[in-house]
């Protein structure tokens, strides 16, 4: 296998309202500044995630790709899921050996509609969606199945608070935490927010890493695995489709000094620390996590970005990036960086 390194990563300012914003307008930005911090300027490779029930339009990731000037013509490609998987493409890719460089973007704004609602749209039309399920009723029963201690869930949100005003990139929380339930068990302050943004990486694989980088974060695992599609043919209480991602990918073979998980709930940290098997020392989450800033198919891009920027600026060695797609943590992607 050849060695594939994150050498730059760049993420919007996160906003809860629409800014008004296009599609482009909204990914330029970020291409622009991962250019510059590579001295790059065309790639072997593209690769996008995003979904087009976010802006409620088909085909939409075609018009993202004008802020790119995909003229001469690119190798492109996009998937219909969150851009941590458009990375994954992208790494497959750049095993084949004829190019060495891969630009990653993902975006959403999920402010132009009802997140729930279009969340549903991913259930099963026969047996699922008539029942009226929907992705915060699903996160309860999940939450309900795991019945975790309200002291440790509280624990998690004022963590995420307090590192997401840390985090220029998050929007800024609110004042308290409130014991107000959008679906019970759920409380408000346990749901992530909704958000808009995108994230871009650059992937570099061999000797163009070293030259573009000068800690580049090398992809030493990465895997993804999933479950069956009715929550009911589960155990909600644990994550069998992220523990067998975690071994696969090797996340147990050494010390993790710092995790991003995709955890869009306060519960889903605490079923995610024990499906990876966690250290008690592992830094969980420092970015303030999906619980500050929550840009829907770019959040699990940001998870693996926010993992490798620890390595880039020297602060950890070895980290875990971690993405998660379908309800109740159903499909989830575990990539391990080392320095």
């Amino acid at each position: 296998m050849r060695d594939v390194a994150i050498v730059a990563f760049a993420q919007t300012r996160h906003t809860g309202h629409d800014t008004g914003l296009s599609e482009p307008e909204l990914i330029l930005p970020v291409i622009n500044e991962v250019k510059d911090r590579t001295g790059l300027r065309r790639f072997g490779f593209t690769c996008s995630g995003s979904c087009d029930y976010l802006a409620g339009a088909p085909f939409s990731f075609v018009s993202a790709l004008d802020a790119l000037g995909a003229w001469p013509p690119i190798s492109e490609s996009h998937v219909e899921m969150d851009g941590a998987w458009a990375l994954y493409e992208a790494w497959v890719r750049l095993q084949h050996g004829d190019v060495d460089s891969a630009l990653v973007y993902g975006f959403g704004k999920s402010s132009l509609g009802d997140l729930r609602t279009i969340m549903t749209l991913q259930l099963d039309p026969y047996y699922l969606a008539p029942l009226g399920l929907d992705q915060l009723s699903l996160a309860a029963l999940q939450a309900a199945a795991l019945g975790a201690d309200q002291a440790e869930l509280d624990d998690i949100v004022r963590r995420s608070r307090a590192d997401g005003l840390g985090n220029p990139y998050a929007p800024d929380p609110p004042a308290e935490i409130t014991d107000d339930f959008a679906v019970e068990p759920l409380r408000t302050c346990d749901i992530a927010p909704i958000t808009d943004g995108a994230a871009a990486v650059v992937l570099a694989a061999g000797d163009l890493a070293t030259r573009l980088c000068e800690r580049p974060a090398y992809i030493r695992g990465i895997a993804h695995r999933i479950e069956p599609h009715y929550p009911g043919m589960r155990d909600l209480a644990r994550s069998a489709s992220a523990a067998e991602a975690a071994r696969a990918a090797g996340a147990g073979k050494g010390p993790i000094d710092v995790a991003e998980l995709h955890a869009q709930f306060a519960h889903e940290e605490l079923i995610l620390r024990r499906a990876l098997e966690l250290p008690g020392g592992t830094v969980v989450n420092p970015s303030g996590g999906p619980l500050a800033a929550n840009p829907v198919m770019a959040t699990g891009l940001i998870r693996l970005g926010e993992a490798a920027r620890r390595i880039h600026d020297g602060t950890a060695s070895r980290t875990v990036g971690h993405a998660a797609s379908g309800p109740c943590l159903q499909h989830n992607l575990v990539t391990v960086l080392e320095a």
